[in-house]
């Protein structure tokens, strides 16, 4: 999904960590955030159908979206630093 991959001049001990540590961590917590707003939404609407509250499907769905775009905005960051550093995306 999302991966940063350094060029070969690079420092091999960044690669290694933004390998097997940030980008996992990275690709778990979207998926967190994903699973969140999916919840919240199927809560939604199943409470729609019996007259239940909404509130607690609104608020997930809410946070789910919020958690999404702090993520793509981690990736944007990182992207950028990236960048500015010289390594290759």
């Amino acid at each position: 999904m999302f991966t940063i991959a350094y060029a070969a001049t690079d420092i091999p001990l960044l690669n290694a960590v933004t390998k097997v540590i940030v980008n996992p961590i990275i690709a778990f917590m979207f998926a967190v955030a994903v699973v969140v707003f999916f919840y919240g939404l199927v809560e939604f609407i199943l409470n729609a159908g019996n007259g239940g509250d909404l509130e607690p499907g609104k608020q997930h769905m809410v946070w789910g979206v919020v958690g999404l775009f702090i993520m793509v905005s981690v990736y944007g960051i990182l992207h950028i630093i990236c960048n500015t550093i010289g390594c290759s995306t």
